[in-house]
């Protein structure tokens, strides 16, 4: 799931694009802001929609192969119990995976091999065997297989990995939260009955999430004279191009929440940020906007400008 962090890396993308950009309306960088957060919907569907197809394979797999010329008798008795996978029939028949199938218009007849590669693959496997051997099935040995399957097979081919890199420009920073969705949602389907079993919600709090980032947003671009005013008098001893254009937005960003965001704790703000930066930024980033944060947080309480809720907000 899109938790805090994933969304304040997702108005950082945003902000950055916008100020890479000579037009400065921000009206389509926050129809963007908000694509960004629909895209890990769309991705979760297509990676669900994957695992649906490599099991489909199986069944194509055995009908070529009982259909080739002088066919064997392992040709004629291929198992095709992974068709019958009860993870993957359950899913066929949620109407919310059904439902975004086809609002998202996924279908991978443009690249076919995806799926019949990743299927070769796992033919080779000793999951894979030891899969079709078993004697009886539960939906906790399906859906075993089917997680071998999305961890082994489609996180580990470079060729999978290509084509959604190639189709979502987010693909690298998404995948720590698609891989979350995938895993509840094999915990979710825990259901014999498919009516029972459900997808797993990217923005479970959407309500306060969507306004937090467009305010997000729209604060740190509303108040950017301001804000920077702020860090300049913070950092007389740099030079404004040395410091890194992310660790200015990162910086403008935290500011914003601080003095705009009343429900979070300051602690919590500076804490994230320098998490943030720590991956999107240089080395030294997090101890430096740690420095600066410290310093401008020390003005902006003595001037009585932090409201939080409540006193241990702002600490």
């Amino acid at each position: 799931m899109l938790n805090r962090r994933h969304l304040r890396v997702k108005v950082l993308q945003a902000l950055y694009s916008y100020y890479q950009s000579e037009v400065k309306d921000f009206k389509p960088f926050e129809k963007a802001l908000l694509g960004s957060v629909e895209s890990v919907q769309e991705l979760y569907i297509w990676l669900l929609s994957l695992l649906v197809e490599i099991a489909d394979q199986s069944l194509l797999d055995a009908e070529e192969r009982a259909n080739k010329h002088l066919p064997t008798p392992e040709d004629l008795a291929v198992n095709i119990k992974l068709q019958e996978n009860r993870f993957i029939v359950s899913l066929k028949q949620n109407p919310e995976y059904l439902a975004a199938i086809k609002k998202y218009k996924i279908a991978w007849d443009f690249d076919p091999e995806v799926s019949k590669s990743a299927f070769d693959a796992l033919k080779n496997t000793e999951d894979y065997a030891n899969y079709l051997h078993l004697d009886s099935h539960s939906i906790q040995s399906d859906k075993d297989i089917i997680k071998h399957i999305f961890k082994k097979i489609i996180l580990k081919s470079p060729g999978i990995v290509q084509v959604f890199e190639e189709k979502f420009i987010n693909w690298q920073v998404d995948k720590e939260v698609l891989q979350a969705l995938i895993a509840k949602t094999f915990k979710s389907f825990s259901s014999e009955n498919p009516a029972d079993n459900q997808l797993a919600s990217i923005c479970p709090n959407w309500d306060e999430d969507r306004p937090f980032i467009i305010n997000l947003f729209l604060k740190t671009i509303l108040f950017e004279e301001e804000y920077q005013k702020m860090i300049a008098e913070k950092t007389k001893n740099w030079e404004t191009d040395r410091i890194a254009m992310i660790d200015i937005l990162l910086m403008r960003m935290a500011i914003a929440e601080i003095l705009h965001f009343s429900t979070i704790p300051v602690k919590v703000t500076i804490n994230e940020y320098i998490e943030i930066s720590k991956e999107f930024s240089t080395p030294k980033s997090n101890s430096f906007i740690n420095g600066i944060l410290d310093k401008i947080l020390f003005d902006l309480q003595n001037e009585g400008k932090v409201r939080k809720q409540d006193r241990g907000l702002r600490e």
